[in-house]
């Protein structure tokens, strides 16, 4: 049997229901209103609805008529709330053009929003989504967020889709169980951490959100949507909790490891109040600070230029394996370094070393 839904586009004052009682009763609003004690334009103004039931009004309602004064003020309150939705609805449609900023359908996917084929539905779905009353709200918001990227010269981050990316992180990190911010504990959970990139990646990752959620810091992964580019997203939530967000937009493990600790760094090294969403391209002072303690910590610069210079070509699987052994590594952080810094090609032989990133978008919790 279909289920039929009563969803009318008018709103009923409960003026009218006020008429049908006292027409029952055989009273004129004249004579309710010297019962009630209220000017005759009072009661008029009542049952047209253009005046509201009050508190005041519902108990005079209650000792003249007999009905409850809580079934008067329900039904003005009813009244009220269907006529605003009614005035929201209409101005849902004059948003519909707004929905043009955004791969829908991606986001569908990611399961972030109902499917419906209605626009005026799909607006009210992504506004829920943002947490936002209407889509003015919507660009002061992220446009300060899509400020903060440092983006390469080819691919541009658009605002809408990359919108959805952060709010998708900032819920996934709203909802995760976070303890205080403590450095000392986060630098302790990354030592763990870097040891952990000799494990296999898909099967660590588990511990390593672990691990910095025991330090006030959530890491999420949110995979990119068609118009991001990006890689990475870090903030601070509130002051005892920081976001670190990455995208899958990672192919390999070594990029994974080294873009994490690279946000880890600016959680680190820089202020609570900045803001660093990361893609590739263009280098300021923080973003190169951030790679370079990302770099040393994971391998310390001495130890680095002393394997470098002991290099020859073509460079040795067993040497590399043999190094990040010893430095407790990844062998793939090896090799992505060397690519990095052009000691190899990035078609390379060694990039069976790298592990294949499998982390499997999961949805919001």
């Amino acid at each position: 049997m279909n289920k039929h839904t009563f969803d009318p586009d008018y709103a009923v004052p409960p003026g009218v229901t006020l008429l049908e009682t006292i027409n029952a009763f055989g009273l004129t609003q004249r004579e309710l209103a010297q019962r009630m004690g209220r000017p005759l334009k009072t009661i008029n103004e009542i049952i047209k609805g253009v005046a509201a039931i009050t508190p005041e009004t519902s108990l005079q309602l209650e000792k003249v008529t007999g009905i409850a004064a809580s079934f008067w003020n329900n039904a003005e309150a009813n009244y009220r709330e269907r006529s605003a939705r009614l005035k929201e609805q209409n101005q849902i449609k004059k948003q519909i053009h707004w929905l043009k900023h955004f791969s829908y359908k991606k986001i569908i996917d990611m399961e972030l929003v109902p499917n419906t084929a209605s626009k005026t539905q799909r607006v009210e779905n992504l506004l829920d989504f943002f947490g936002i009353a209407s889509s003015e709200q919507w660009e002061p918001i992220y446009s300060k967020l899509q400020g903060a990227a440092r983006e390469g010269n080819k691919l541009k981050s658009e605002l809408g889709d990359l919108s959805v990316w952060l709010r998708a992180g900032e819920l996934c990190a709203q909802r995760s169980q976070c303890v205080h911010y403590d450095s000392d504990r986060f630098k302790k959970a990354l030592d763990k951490i870097r040891q952990l990139t000799r494990k296999s990646l898909n099967k660590v990752w588990p511990d390593v959100c672990r691990l910095c959620a025991q330090a006030g810091v959530a890491v999420v992964i949110v995979p990119e949507l068609p118009k991001t580019h990006v890689y990475g997203f870090t903030r601070w939530l509130k002051k005892d909790k920081a976001l670190i967000q990455l995208s899958l937009r990672y192919k390999t493990d070594d990029m994974l490891w080294f873009t994490f600790f690279h946000e880890a760094a600016h959680i680190l090294v820089h202020g609570k109040k900045d803001i660093f969403l990361e893609s590739r391209g263009v280098e300021n002072k923080k973003e190169s600070e951030a790679n370079q303690w990302a770099a040393d910590f994971l391998i310390p610069a001495r130890e680095w230029k002393k394997f470098v210079e002991g290099l020859l070509q073509p460079i040795k699987k067993a040497k590399v394996e043999s190094f990040s052994c010893d430095q407790g590594i990844a062998s793939s952080i090896v090799v992505g370094r060397l690519q990095k810094e052009k000691h190899l090609r990035y078609k390379s032989r060694l990039n069976e070393l790298k592990q294949k990133v499998e982390i499997r978008w999961q949805g919001l919790p």
